[in-house]
Parts: C-alpha cells; structure tokens; sequence
C-alpha cells in the first residue's frame, strides 16, 4: 500500500495527531474527519483521549490522501478503491492444503491439516478438494460458534412464594 512519492516516516511506534498532519502535510482536522468516513483509519487512544496512530495509519492516511488529492477520487470513490484493494490481496493470501507428512494431526479435528508454505498442487489435492475442505472447515466453526453462543442451562431456582405469618397472638410483639 506504498504510494508513490511518499515522504519518509519515522520508524516508531505510535504517532500523534499532529505529527501525522505534518508528515501528510495535512491539517488535524482534516484526519479527524477521515476517521469518520474511512472505518479503515481508526487509531487508538490515550489515556488522555489522545490520538494514536501507528505506521499502518499513517500509511494508510498517505494512501487517502494520494487518491482524493492526486488521483481525484471523492471520498466515497477513495472508500472503494480502498475496499477494492483489501479484497485484491485476501484473493492472494489463500490458505492451500499441506503435505501430511509435515505437521501433526489435531486428535479433535476431522479435516486435512493445512500450512501456508504448500500449493495444492504439490500435494497432489484438486480445487474442488480444497475448496470441500474449506467447506468442511467452515460447517465446523459454525458448530463451534453456535455453541458458544448457545446460554448455558440455568438450574431453576424454587422462590418462596410468600413467607408464612403466624396466627395472631393477641400481643403487639409477639415473641
């Protein structure tokens, strides 16, 4: 998410608002109002309230800036291109089925290990393989989550339903 021409930024860990204005060579006003229309720009706060960003916003606010200001787009135009190339790059960071002999089966699992290092095509395994993997992979997490949103049973509790009075005494204070 480089963008071209970008100046240099410091390598530390959080920035404030004003350092990322200068940096951008933007007012802090305006990055407020960009964290109201980009839910991508969203920088952690203070104790004190103030804003935090780390490297990713700062890039990503130079990244806004390079479209509305440079390239022309409206803010809802920026918003999509922005939503555009998040999708681009899960397309290429797919999870591909591993090789058994690498990893050790999960006793509790059901389906084929899977690692990030191996194509499906060196372990011999088809798309439609993959992709009924991932299906199966899915089916299981959503037991899993249906579970754990499931209220656990609670025990019934018996109320008393009205204390018992003993049968007037004829004093005031009984004893």
């Amino acid at each position: 998410m480089s963008v071209p021409d970008s100046p240099a930024i410091p390598d530390r860990l959080y920035f404030k608002i004003g350092d990322v204005a200068r940096i951008c060579q933007l007012e802090t006003y305006v990055l407020r109002f960009w964290e109201t229309q980009f839910p991508q720009l969203k920088p952690n706060k203070s104790g004190t309230g103030q804003r935090l960003y780390r490297r990713r916003d700062v890039e990503l606010a130079l990244r806004i800036k390079h479209l509305v200001h440079t390239e022309g787009y409206t803010l809802a135009g920026a918003r999509q291109a922005l939503e555009q190339e998040k999708s681009l790059t899960r397309r290429r960071t797919n999870v591909q089925v591993a090789p058994q002999s690498d990893l050790q089966p999960d006793p509790q699992s059901r389906l084929p290990l899977v690692a990030d290092d191996a194509s499906p095509s060196d372990s011999g395994q088809t798309p439609e393989a993959v992709a009924s993997v991932i299906t199966q992979a899915r089916a299981e997490l959503r037991e899993i989550a249906s579970l754990l949103a499931a209220p656990d049973p609670q025990p019934s509790r018996r109320r008393a339903r009205l204390a018992t009075m003993p049968p007037p005494s004829g004093t005031l204070f009984p004893l």
